[in-house]
């Protein structure tokens, strides 16, 4: 009797081949993790350098976070809609096309040396990484089997926080490297010509950013990525007329809003923190250095993730590390000295795999609306501008280590968004 192949079984032959098939997109979708990781990340290096050149105050200078992630709420939706469109692949080239011309505008913004020409700067860049990551991440969650979602985007992730590892090492070399030495041979008359040279000193990295994107955006162009239609996804889709029906996706967009918010306000203000004669009464220079540390934690920690959730459950995974990273807080505002800096530090730790979890939990069985389920996910990094800014207020009136007391109530809500809030269902 000759042997006849099932429907059944000629799918799951043709879905093994498809995902042996994905390994060259996923090396290629790890160098778009990087790069914006790296761009991100050195926001943290350039708050402190514009608060000393344009002698902000922290609320001031939480502009920079504004802006930046203040792209997200305004971009998120539509570039949802765009990548849907045009594709995965295209909305990844248009997005590092804008990025890269993001990074230009700083060349300007540094010679004329007006401070709302370098949020207009970063504004453009923060658009193009958004397309990114509204196209990028839904992408590596469908690139796959639906089960390892969440172990497969934070092995990504983890590229992501190798950039950010890099940034702080990079923009110190480059940027507040140069600035500490005009500063320290400056005279009172001079000052001027030091605010000159401290500003002009982020025209080289941005301007190697921007040839970086622009590779990026030639070699994506040119590589043939699998088309992959949301209605095709793995998995089972929930009952839903559209994204915004999901309770679980919308209770992950309020964990995406606290999470980005909370680690966004964290880093912005380590090199202050650590530069209190409190804490580790550290040159601006060297605290950029430890910086690396705490976004270090983060890829340790995503490499580490990408393994056992494997065998561990999502959701447990996610609520233990936030609720450690919420008592490595509490020990920071509670503490001095270097007690405090390696509790604020190893936060970066137990932050690594939340990013990519809560948004392969909030993604879960949303199919052919995922990419506008993606785009409301993006749309709530917003929480990266707003909630630093909450932070700044508080460090300008209670004081810079009190104010990480904020944080610690995000950090609370994502543990109950992992073990109640991210169970998948319609509402």
């Amino acid at each position: 009797m000759s042997s006849i192949t099932s429907p059944s079984s000629a799918s799951r032959a043709a879905a093994t081949t498809a995902h042996s098939n994905y390994t060259t997109p996923l090396i290629a979708l790890t160098t778009l993790f990087f790069m914006w990781g790296f761009i991100t990340c050195l926001n943290d290096i350039l708050i402190p350098h514009l608060k000393s050149v344009f002698q902000l105050s922290y609320t001031q200078s939480m502009l920079i976070q504004l802006c930046f992630f203040g792209a997200y709420s305004i971009i998120s939706l539509p570039a949802g809609a765009l990548v849907k469109r045009i594709s995965y692949k295209w909305g990844i080239v248009t997005g590092l096309a804008i990025a890269a011309a993001g990074c230009a505008l700083f060349i300007p913004a540094a010679g004329y040396r007006i401070y709302a020409l370098f949020l207009g700067a970063l504004f453009v860049l923060a658009t193009g990484v958004t397309i990114l990551q509204v196209a990028a991440n839904p992408y590596v969650t469908i690139l796959g089997k639906p089960e390892t979602a969440a172990s497969r985007l934070n092995l990504t992730q983890a590229f992501n926080s190798l950039g950010t590892t890099l940034a702080p090492l990079f923009g110190a070399f480059l940027i507040l490297s140069a600035a500490t030495v005009a500063a320290t041979n400056a005279t009172p008359e001079q000052l001027d010509a030091i605010r000159a040279t401290e500003a002009a000193a982020v025209k080289l990295p941005y301007l190697i950013l921007a040839v970086a994107f622009l590779i990026l955006a030639c070699v994506f162009a040119a590589l043939k990525l699998p088309v992959v239609e949301e209605d095709e996804q793995q998995g089972e889709q929930l009952p839903g007329n559209s994204a915004w029906s999901y309770r679980h996706l919308v209770l992950g967009a309020v964990g995406i809003f606290v999470y980005v918010g909370a680690e966004v306000s964290v880093g912005s203000f380590l090199v202050n923190f650590l530069a209190e004669p409190s804490i580790a009464n550290l040159p601006e220079a060297d605290a950029a250095h430890y910086v690396s540390y705490f976004w270090g934690g983060a890829m340790i920690g995503r490499f580490i993730g990408s393994a056992v959730m494997r065998y561990v459950d999502d959701g447990k995974a996610l609520a233990f590390n936030a609720i450690v990273s919420a008592v490595l807080l509490l020990i920071t505002v509670t503490t001095t000295g270097h007690i405090a800096m390696w509790a604020v530090l190893a936060v970066g730790l137990f932050n690594s795999i939340m990013f990519p979890t809560i948004f392969s939990l909030a993604l879960h069985g949303l199919g052919k609306h995922t990419s506008q389920g993606s785009g409301i996910l993006c749309l709530a990094i917003v929480g990266g501008a707003l909630l630093p800014l909450v932070q700044g207020t508080l460090a300008d009136t209670i004081g810079i280590q009190m104010a990480f007391l904020m944080p610690i109530a995000c950090y609370l809500y994502i543990s109950f968004y992992g073990v109640k809030g991210s169970r998948p269902r319609a509402s």
